[in-house]
């Protein structure tokens, strides 16, 4: 691995470990597990996932695949693909990240690297999800994940962003990662890097129903968590650290009682926390053992 890859790999478990360590509510964290997977499955999946996600010169279906099959051989379930489709245009995209690191620049990167997607990149990431097989994939009328591709990644992305947030990346340029999200983190990393995580997870999940939710509940039981999220983003930056922690163990209670993962919401956090690391700096290797 270059010298390039090997700090890209560093951002991405950075990025990994930073939402882990962040109580998002229904969600998998170090807090309390959940959905019959540990905060450690997570860990291993960041560990194994991020050398082919970050393998110099890759096509991103080729990093998507590949992190997926390593992950898949070391946890055996779904822990991250959201998180990988969302990393590897990103991780792609650094390998030609120019001098200036404002948000703006990375973004245009990111733009070039999914306008230049094709159908090969589509046949590899299609087997990823396949081999995945997140929970609520249903079948589509027209480039469905389960045969041979015909158009791009970008183009068959295309076709489910209006029910899926992260597939929506694909056709708008990572707009949620670059905008909600990095507002959000911009206003709340002087509060640590955990709390900085939970705060742009909350604004994810108070911007718009959080689509693993709807796929596996419904758009109304999803509206009402999107609901619930909003008026906790209006309590929490006046509520003492202790009330705090303990009306977010309560709800994680809840959502996890009734098998409610915010999936979408956390994949697009840890998302937001690798691009920042990419447009900032990247993390000491002290921060990423």
């Amino acid at each position: 691995m270059t010298d390039v890859a090997e700090r890209i790999a560093q951002a991405f478990v950075a990025a990994c470990r930073d939402e882990l360590q962040a109580l998002k509510p229904g969600n998998v964290h170090v807090f309390a597990d959940g959905h019959g997977m540990t905060a450690n499955d997570f860990v291993r999946s960041a560990a194994v996932a991020a050398g082919p996600l970050t393998q110099p010169g890759a096509k991103v279906g080729a990093r998507i695949l590949g992190a997926v099959e390593a992950t898949r051989a070391a946890v055996t379930t779904n822990t991250n693909l959201g998180i990988i489709l969302l990393c590897a245009p990103l991780a792609a995209a650094a390998e030609h990240q120019p001098s200036d690191r404002r948000p703006s620049a990375l973004r245009a990167t990111v733009a070039g690297v999914l306008e230049a997607l094709d159908v090969e990149d589509a046949a590899l990431a299609f087997r990823a999800i396949t081999l995945a097989s997140p929970g609520g994939l249903g079948t589509a009328a027209r480039h469905d994940v389960r045969a041979p591709p015909t158009v791009s990644l970008r183009t068959a992305m295309a076709e489910a962003a209006e029910r899926d947030r992260i597939a929506r990346q694909y056709v708008s340029d990572f707009e949620d990662v670059f905008v909600t999200g990095a507002d959000a983190l911009a206003g709340a990393r002087r509060r640590g890097p955990a709390r900085a995580a939970m705060e742009v997870f909350l604004a994810f999940l108070a911007a718009f129903p959080d689509s693993h939710i709807v796929r596996k509940h419904g758009a109304v039981k999803a509206e009402e968590v999107r609901h619930l999220a909003q008026n906790l983003c209006a309590w929490l930056l006046a509520a003492p650290p202790a009330q705090l922690m303990d009306r977010l163990l309560d709800w994680d209670r809840q959502l996890k009682r009734n098998n409610i993962n915010p999936g979408t919401s956390a994949d697009l956090t840890v998302a937001t926390l690798f691009a920042a690391y990419l447009q900032d700096g990247l993390p000491s290797r002290r921060n990423s053992d």
